[in-house]
């Protein structure tokens, strides 16, 4: 949990007292208003765990040419953990939604520093807050959620990016109209039409541009880095993960050569659909020379990674198949 990556929008993030914490539900298509302490979410409600993947929007984006502006991610902006909540939809149905509810609005206990400051609020669509899957967690493998990753509880969204995964939950709301706000619209659009996108949030999408929603298909190498240099004759295990929007990764294929030939690599452990997938694959090399490595994954609904970046403006969904070059000596 210590190494687990940390992002937050606005500055002020209190230290939230469990013990006076309280969670409240409502909105003008809820049938029924009400608040929650933490004891009443953990006893009320059937405990669920889930193994799922958290990955900022922006991962990647430092790695985008030309230059986007944002937080310059490189691979780091994501980890994976066992989570361990309630299902969300289990508490809206206390709250009875009626039949004009269309998306769910979510805030937490973190603030802007300014007036001027535009709260960090969120929506998903009334479908995704009423899958199974979507959860609020309170643990975080195995121990209570740190307070850098949202204590006393948080979103889980899995198989969407972390943008929707809000922490320090204070309050949902069941809403007949599209959320507005700065974070929902102009924040994390992507264009239409230019990504693979299954899940769509249709009720905030416009003519030219769509949320960002689900995670696109990727991997990476874990313990070979670009620019190393071998003084003998290489022999080991390239490893690395893969993962997707929760359909599943299904092949791993690594390149030796730069791409002209492809052989498949071992997966790992299945430990569910929402988590990233481990991977190994022998390699030897024997002659002296630089070698160009890569990683292609590819998931059950046929999508694979990509050769070249998809331009837009935000630096989101770098998925161009990592090459990484080392050298022989």
């Amino acid at each position: 949990n210590q190494a687990f990556f940390v992002r937050y929008h606005v500055a002020n993030i209190p230290q939230v007292d469990a013990a006076t914490w309280k969670l409240a539900v409502g909105g003008d298509a809820a049938g029924k208003s009400f608040e929650l302490t933490l004891d009443e979410l953990k006893t009320q409600f059937e405990a669920v765990e889930l193994n799922a993947l958290c990955m900022c929007s922006g991962n990647r984006r430092g790695l985008f040419a030309p230059h986007v502006p944002g937080v310059q991610w490189g691979h780091g902006a994501m980890g994976n953990a066992r989570w361990k909540g309630v299902r969300l939809k289990d508490i809206l149905a206390k709250a009875e939604p009626g039949k004009t509810a269309l998306e769910v609005g979510l805030n937490g206990a973190d603030t802007a520093v300014i007036d001027k400051g535009p709260d960090f609020i969120k929506s998903i669509p009334i479908w995704k807050a009423l899958d199974e899957n979507t959860l609020i967690a309170y643990e975080m493998n195995g121990e209570p959620l740190p307070h850098w990753n949202g204590f006393p509880v948080r979103l889980v969204v899995p198989g969407w990016t972390a943008t929707y995964w809000m922490k320090h939950l204070t309050s949902i709301d069941i809403s007949a109209k599209p959320v507005e706000g700065f974070w929902m619209k102009p924040g994390y659009r992507i264009p239409k039409g230019k990504f693979p996108i299954v899940d769509r949030f249709v009720s905030q999408e416009t003519d030219t541009n769509m949320p960002i929603t689900e995670m696109v298909v990727n991997s990476m190498f874990t313990n070979i880095q670009d620019g190393l240099t071998f003084a003998e004759r290489v022999s080991m295990d390239a490893r690395g993960v893969a993962w997707d929007g929760g359909y599943g990764i299904t092949t791993l294929e690594v390149s030796i050569d730069g791409g002209q030939n492809w052989r498949r690599a071992e997966l790992g452990k299945d430990l569910g659909r929402f988590s990233w997938r481990q991977w190994s694959y022998p390699i030897t090399l024997a002659r002296p020379g630089e070698y160009l490595l890569m990683a292609r994954a590819s998931n059950r609904i046929g999508a694979t990674q990509t050769t070249e970046l998809i331009a837009n403006a935000a630096g989101y969904h770098h998925n161009v198949i990592q090459r990484v070059k080392i050298t022989v000596s």
